[in-house]
């Protein structure tokens, strides 16, 4: 069997491992645990990445499922600015908002495609009941529907399109945002 950690030899007695090693490596891992790891090594993803209810620390980036920042940009939807996560991987438009709990005001996710199509989507393991807009890929809103949480009705899109804006509840309408209007980058 190949050692995976090799110590100098004045540091082991008779091929032994050193006294201290164990207690440095159970230091290590507890370490290691408090700042958010695990003993298992998850490579420091959070408690959101598995879908936790937990907040994050405020500033923190939330993580995708391959552990990268996603990308959070300003935008406008019917003249209305807003802040949106953008779900432009199959990985990241796969989990959408799955596991959360609450979106802040004002803020959604925008699922980008690379093509126009009849879109679909259902709420699955969405905790919280949003409103979608289906949008083509001139940015304009074909329509606009309402998803109840955890549901796997399906809600599609009533033409091609190539964008998804995910929101709150209510959120079109209290804005007074409609087919036809835009969505601009």
């Amino acid at each position: 069997m190949k050692e995976l950690f090799a110590f100098p030899s004045e540091f082991t007695r008779q091929g032994a491992p050193p006294r201290w090693g164990l207690p440095v490596v159970v230091a290590l891992i507890a370490l290691a645990v408090a700042c958010g790891g695990t003993a298992a090594g998850d490579g420091g993803a959070t408690s959101a990445d598995a879908g936790s209810s937990e907040q994050q620390a405020p500033g923190s980036p939330r993580l995708g499922p391959d552990g990268t920042p996603i990308r959070v940009e300003r935008v406008t939807v019917g003249g209305v600015p807003i802040s949106v996560e953008i779900a432009d991987t199959h990985a990241l438009r796969e989990r959408g908002l799955m596991n959360r709990d609450s979106l802040p005001a004002d803020y959604g996710m925008l699922f980008v495609y690379p093509d126009e199509m009849i879109r679909s989507f259902w709420m699955r393991n969405t905790r919280i009941p949003l409103d979608i807009a289906f949008i083509d890929r001139n940015g304009s809103i074909i329509n606009i529907e309402q998803m109840q949480a955890q549901t796997d009705d399906n809600t599609l899109s009533a033409g091609p399109a190539m964008y998804a804006l995910e929101m709150n509840l209510g959120w079109f309408e209290a804005h007074d945002v409609r087919p036809g209007d835009r969505l601009e980058f």
